[in-house]
């Protein structure tokens, strides 16, 4: 069955200097209503004990706009800034209901600039769209079409710290499930392989079934440390360590497009090849405390890629299974069952008592395969993990005979 979902499309677009002084003074406005409403909220509840509704925030605003020291608050759209209070007080439900931390204040030089129009204040029209307080429509680069006869509901203009400018353009769309297939693959990732499929796929891995590290940090590692040693060098607040500060922002924005480029079309073709995928459910905030393989885990992004499958399988009408972090995938020989009682990292091949010989990650992406599809059978809801017998369970001799 089709599914309508609300899917945001992102391109570039190059401003005017008209334009970016506008949005520039949009995205400062942005960050000071956030910032004195959250200063607002918190005192309030920290004195009195009372909790600011949205309401009463946006009745603040309509005060703050008729002041003298706040009056340019009225040279800007008043969209961006209710959504700014919108955004705040959906940051203090998800604290309230204990899902994230205490909303902190946005700073000019480590938040994103973003600004949020809602329908009322853009027009798209004819395939252009113009901003409120603009007379000119933006000139952006389609680099892919909006779906058709798409009426954008939402409009969020960005910044990023190379100092490129983004829309992203909220839609409405109706996207047909996938025809079904009979394929299903385990997956286990890595940091060598980024990959190791339970089965190999011609044009995305080897024979072994895995699919190769691109390490795009790494590969760039030495462009970037050079750009940062000439920013070390550079005088706080001068002209030319703007200009080098930029240059490192540049090489970091390079390093993320790529891998994110990679990771859509990898997960993209996972999911259109197999009716179900599984994976492990990995600890990846645990695992980056890890100095020794920090860099090279953030790298891999897993934790990137595992959303992606998710959300791509609820498009197209798929299915993720995820297996549990403890369940001894590179222990369990995939042949016969038994479990070795250790398993370093430096052993890549091993051979099982029953004679089979295996690749360490292949036969991970195997038992991980198996698990998924077993935790799926199993109507109970059980745990797939195989269960030391405990001294409790163990009956004496005697009463075992009897």
């Amino acid at each position: 069955m089709a599914q309508i979902v609300r899917r945001a499309y992102k391109y570039r677009f190059y401003p005017t200097p008209e334009q970016a002084d506008e949005l520039g003074r949009t995205f400062g406005c942005v960050r000071l209503v956030y910032n004195k409403a959250l200063e607002e909220r918190t005192r309030a509840y920290i004195t009195e004990g009372h909790r600011i509704s949205y309401m009463e925030s946006s009745a603040a605003l309509t005060r703050w706009k008729r002041t003298k020291e706040l009056a340019f608050l009225n040279e800007v759209s008043s969209v961006p800034l209710q959504q700014a209070l919108r955004h705040l007080q959906a940051a203090f439900a998800h604290f309230f209901a204990k899902r994230s931390k205490y909303p902190t204040f946005k700073s000019r030089k480590k938040s994103r600039a973003a600004a949020e129009y809602t329908r009322s204040a853009f027009r798209w029209r004819d395939g252009q769209l113009t901003l409120a307080k603009m007379r000119d429509p933006l000139k952006i680069v389609w680099s892919r079409p909006l779906p058709l006869r798409a009426q954008p509901s939402t409009v969020t203009v960005t910044r990023d710290s190379a100092g490129r400018w983004f829309v992203s353009i909220l839609v409405e769309e109706t996207i047909p499930p996938l025809a079904a297939v009979k394929t299903q693959v385990g997956v286990d990732v890595g940091i060598t392989s980024l990959l190791t499929l339970s089965r190999p796929v011609n044009g995305l891995t080897g024979e072994d079934g895995k699919v190769p590290n691109p390490q795009y940090e790494r590969a760039d590692r030495r462009r970037l440390v050079k750009a940062q040693r000439n920013l070390a060098r550079k005088t706080e607040g001068s002209a030319n360590r703007a200009k080098a500060r930029l240059k490192v922002a540049r090489v970091y924005a390079r390093i993320t497009d790529r891998r994110r480029d990679f990771l859509h079309k990898l997960s993209t073709r996972l999911v259109r090849e197999n009716q179900t995928v599984v994976i492990e459910d990995l600890a990846v905030r645990n695992m980056v405390k890890n100095r020794s393989l920090a860099r090279a885990i953030s790298d891999a992004s897993w934790r990137k890629l595992r959303s992606m499958l998710e959300y791509k399988a609820r498009w197209y009408g798929r299915q993720v299974l995820v297996v549990d972090r403890w369940f001894p995938s590179s222990k369990l020989c995939s042949a016969c069952g038994a479990q070795r009682e250790s398993m370093p990292l430096t052993v890549r091949t091993w051979e099982c008592t029953c004679g089979a010989v295996h690749d360490r990650d292949v036969n991970a992406a195997k038992n991980i395969l198996a698990a998924g599809l077993a935790e799926r059978q199993n109507a109970c809801g059980a745990g797939v993990r195989p269960q030391r017998e405990s001294s409790r369970t163990r009956q004496p001799a005697a009463k075992q005979e009897a």
